[in-house]
């Protein structure tokens, strides 16, 4: 029973000898083994769990301003820090989601003559995280996990979560293959790209990996729901089209109301300014590339950093259309004109400072500034379109800005939350030792653990989104998006001025994990 040899190190450590002599009169058995060991000794091994587990201090917090490593990184290699612009160097207000969600359905009515009725749908933030899949044929909203796992009870078609039985009628198992998941995946990385992603013909799921996806999936399911509730038949494959179609013709006018009314919609980080100031001191070279159009990035920045943030910046481009930035070498970059916003025609030679530039190559751009491999940290917060080519082909390291961060730590950080996941930890190690015994009265006591562990794993869930849980983990897995950033990212952190609290010099390392067939504990 390796669990109850942890708990019995535990106890080593505790020095409570009562509870270490009654769980070591357990030995290690299996199902084979002819055994002294009855329903009292079972209910007995509980309670001494329950009582050695409430003795223990609870963990320290998590530091929120942390910066956590997937990857060893030593800032000294680092000579030129890149930057991606939306939700990484401007982190937007609940606000710039409402509009999205606000001008989409507007189109919808307008253009794709939907019911009327669905201007009075409102926008619900708590209904979804990032991460999550959408089956486009089906018509369902769902959280994987890394081995592409559906979590059960974070299923939903529109609003309605789907009973494991349903589940299971639909797709014979909850475990989807991989061609499903990611059948549809394109480019030399091998990854899907920008909100609701980039399909083939063969699409068969989206992941919804960035922020500006969280109002397609909210209205997405809204309006679903509306379908089903008023009876109205409907196609989930048009659905889907139509409401990614109605979400992507908005950003322009989504990108002149935010940058006429821009503290409205902008969260000013104070230790930004602090951030940069440091980088140039150390003598750092830094480069900005967008997607976004230059006159809503400058409205954005003068407000975060200042009317001559351009000063910080070594290269700026904007219009980039990443990820084909990265993977089309026959773009090539265009001037911009700045007195009437429009691209000069002439070739680009060099990028020189103080110019702004659209579209362009990264080939281009490693060729003109010799910037190289392991030298350049870029940022980013989407895992595909911003992270995946130039880890995977270029041989860049990268930052993932993840500002969920921020909330799920707070989570962690909870008592509630450290009370029921410790003990959940422990119940699961004395099911899956004791698990073997095949008696009726045995069995029973089992099952009433795996209640009550069950029971435990839907409160945690709850307590980060009632409907979809942790961004980052199902149960015992890590999420198919954590799987990702994991591979794609470096470091990550909740913002980027968290970097203040380390020096440029410092070296990021790994946590280092148990696997499987590795000691449980090192320290006994």
């Amino acid at each position: 029973m390796p669990s109850l040899r942890i708990l019995g190190s535990m106890l080593w450590a505790s020095g409570r000898s009562g509870f270490k002599q009654r769980i070591a009169k357990y030995p290690i058995m299996c199902a084979t083994q002819c055994r002294d060991y009855s329903e009292e000794r079972l209910q007995q091994s509980y309670q001494d769990h329950k009582a050695l587990w409430e003795s223990k201090k609870l963990p320290d917090d998590v530091n929120p301003r942390a910066v956590f490593a997937n990857n060893e990184l030593d800032l000294r290699d680092v000579e030129v820090y890149g930057f991606d612009y939306d939700y990484t160097l401007a982190n937007y207000e609940s606000s710039v989601e409402h509009l999205i969600y606000d001008l989409g359905k507007k189109v919808l009515i307008s253009k794709y003559k939907y019911p009327d009725e669905i201007k009075d749908l409102q926008y619900n933030r708590e209904f979804a995280v990032r991460g999550l899949h959408y089956d486009i044929e089906h018509g369902l909203l769902m959280k994987l996990d890394q081995f592409q796992q559906i979590q059960n009870g974070s299923i939903y078609r529109g609003l309605t979560d789907l009973k494991p039985e349903e589940v299971i009628d639909i797709y014979g198992s909850r475990s989807l293959p991989l061609y499903y998941v990611e059948g549809h995946l394109r480019g030399n990385s091998g990854e899907q790209y920008h909100s609701m992603g980039k399909f083939s013909c063969d699409t068969k799921m989206a992941h919804l990996a960035d922020l500006f996806s969280m109002p397609e999936m909210c209205l997405l399911s809204q309006v679903a729901q509306f379908f089903s509730d008023n009876n109205i038949p409907y196609h989930s494959v048009p659905l889907f089209n139509d409401v990614k179609a109605a979400i992507g013709s908005i950003h322009p006018e989504m990108h002149r109301i935010v940058s006429r009314n821009i503290g409205e919609y902008l969260i000013k980080d104070p230790n930004l300014v602090t951030f940069f100031e440091r980088l140039k001191s150390s003598g750092k070279e830094i480069f900005l590339i967008t997607n976004s159009p230059f006159y809503f990035v400058n409205a954005g920045m003068s407000y975060l950093l200042g009317e001559n943030w351009r000063d910080y910046f070594d290269v700026v481009v904007a219009n980039a259309k990443k990820p084909a930035f990265f993977t089309d070498s026959m773009r090539p970059f265009r001037e911009l004109n700045e007195a009437i916003l429009m691209q000069t025609w002439g070739p680009v030679d060099k990028l020189e400072k103080g110019k702004i530039y659209l579209e362009g190559n990264l080939k281009q751009l490693q060729r003109m500034k010799e910037w190289q491999g392991q030298h350049v940290l870029y940022f980013g917060d989407h895992p595909y379109s911003d992270l995946a080519d130039v880890s995977l082909n270029h041989g860049w390291r990268t930052g993932a800005i993840i500002w969920e961060l921020d909330y799920e730590i707070q989570c962690l950080n909870c008592e509630n939350y450290k009370k029921m996941s410790g003990w959940l930890m422990i119940l699961q190690g004395l099911i899956e030792s004791c698990q073997d015994f095949e008696d009726e009265g045995s069995r029973k006591i089992i099952e009433q653990w795996e209640e009550e562990r069950d029971r435990l794993r839907k409160e945690t869930k709850k307590l980060f989104n009632p409907h979809f849980g942790s961004v980052f983990r199902t149960h015992d897995n890590p999420t198919y998006f954590s799987r990702r950033l994991f591979r794609f990212a470096d470091i990550y952190t909740s913002r980027l001025s968290n970097l203040n609290d380390y020096s440029v010099n410092h070296t990021f390392y790994p946590r280092r994990g148990v696997l499987p067939h590795e000691y449980k504990s090192l320290f006994v």
